[in-house]
């Protein structure tokens, strides 16, 4: 928190300069950003309500209800029949559409006078950087997440970020970092294309969680690194994986699914019960510095 909070509202002091937010008049329009901000939402959604727009802005009602009316009375919108004047389907008039594409046009306009100078890679990584920043500020929620197949660059991100948590949580550092680096590194040197595979699921424009599946010989594929970031947790993402990689290994004619884990990752093993893998063998051992029992899951295909 020593550092997050000065950021943040170092972040916040640029933005509102930035955006305009605290000019009297929003983009040199008729508008405050406020009232802009509605205009678009109207703009934007199928003949919303009222309520619907003071929820998805965070809007006081009397204060939308303000703003409402003065957009009423300068011919911008209508209101059309609902149950009471609060679910009144509102939709731009011809002055309010005229009115809305002038505004848009402003923003674009400044936007993209601001952002000519940045080179093509590094406007990528001012969105990734944007997305990044809003998918953690909501958890996720409101981005949901896609997975893909592996690509260039990957390995390394896995790897760091498996190590950084791991180590964070169960302070196995080095030892661990070594294994993912080993496991990523030798999922591309011996690659081979229909019997084994990663995937990754993004979120937010950012890696929200992998998996790999692998050849482990003699009609035996195993399921190794899955990982799903904290924030990312409760969307899903990791029974979606496995399931992934139990459709893939049972496509590619393996007869069982194995995999490696340890008693106290408790939301990785209550995954693989609910995927219907089965522990076959326990073991304590000193890999990464202390005691830890890793157990051996299989699923027969």
């Amino acid at each position: 928190m020593d550092s997050t909070i000065p950021s943040l509202r170092a972040f916040n002091r640029f933005y509102t300069k930035f955006s305009g937010a605290l000019d009297q008049r929003f983009l040199g329009s008729a508008l405050s950003l406020a009232e802009g901000r509605l205009l678009y939402e109207i703009a934007t959604r199928d003949r919303p309500v009222a309520t619907d727009l003071q929820e998805v802005i965070g809007l006081d009602a009397g204060y939308a209800s303000r703003m409402l009316r003065k957009f009423e009375a300068h011919g911008w919108i209508e209101r059309g029949r609902g149950e009471d004047a609060r679910r009144r389907p509102i939709s731009l008039t011809a002055a309010g559409r005229e009115m809305f594409a002038d505004l848009d046009k402003r923003q674009r306009d400044v936007l993209e006078h601001r952002v000519a100078p940045l080179a093509v890679a590094d406007r990528r990584v001012l969105v990734t950087a944007l997305d990044t920043a809003r998918g953690l500020l909501t958890s996720g929620e409101a981005a949901g997440y896609a997975v893909r197949t592996f690509r260039a660059g990957d390995m390394g991100m896995i790897t760091a970020r498996q190590a950084i948590l791991y180590n964070e949580s169960h302070g196995w550092a080095a030892p661990m970092e070594v294994l993912l680096g080993d496991v990523t590194s030798a999922f591309l040197r011996d690659y081979r294309e229909g019997r084994e595979q990663c995937w990754v699921a993004e979120s937010a424009g950012m890696m929200a969680g992998s998996i790999f599946v692998v050849d482990a010989g003699g009609g035996v594929a195993q399921l190794r690194l899955l990982y799903v970031e904290p924030w990312a947790r409760g969307m899903g993402i990791g029974g979606d994986l496995v399931g992934r990689c139990v459709t893939f290994a049972r496509e590619a004619g393996y007869t069982t699914l194995r995999l490696w884990t340890h008693s106290v990752l408790l939301s990785a093993r209550r995954i693989y019960a609910g995927a219907g893998f089965e522990i076959v063998k326990t073991e304590i051992h000193h890999s990464f510095g202390k005691p830890e029992q890793g157990e051996i899951w299989e699923l027969t295909l």
